[in-house]
């Protein structure tokens, strides 16, 4: 994670995105194939945005073989049994990101200008199942 991007441009260091991931107020799923660890999710249930996809990271190997959308989908799954939106912040510079989060159905909320870094915007974005009035947690 720390060594490709968009966490290069961010700064985050090795042991900052190992803390992120074994922070034990979040949810970590992982895909694996064999041996090897294509990929991640960690998922926030907690929070002013309960349901908050808050990393992903996809083995460079593996980007656009579907890794990713599978670890979105199975991410939705289990925050959509909590409630029924799923936020998530991509960076302005990170266009295939955003691109693959649109083509999932998510749509923008809004811009978080120098949210991270200066000179670098966060785009928060939601993809909603129904509004909270009516929702019932499976």
């Amino acid at each position: 994670m720390s060594t490709s991007e968009p966490w290069l441009t961010l700064g985050r260091s090795y042991d900052a995105c190992l803390a992120l991931v074994l922070n034990p107020n979040k949810e970590v799923l992982v895909a694996a194939n064999g041996s090897s660890i294509d990929g991640f999710v960690i998922i926030d249930l907690n929070g002013a945005f309960v349901g908050y996809l808050q990393t992903i990271g996809v083995r460079a190997e593996v980007r656009g073989q579907g890794v990713g959308t599978a670890l979105i989908r199975a991410a939705e799954e289990r925050i959509f049994q909590r409630g029924p939106n799923v936020f998530i912040c991509v960076s302005a510079f990170n266009t295939d990101a955003r691109r693959l989060y649109e083509r999932l159905g998510y749509e923008t909320v809004g811009t978080l200008k120098n949210y991270l870094v200066a000179g670098y915007d966060e785009i928060l974005l939601r993809k909603s199942i129904s509004p909270w009035t009516g929702f019932e947690a499976r």
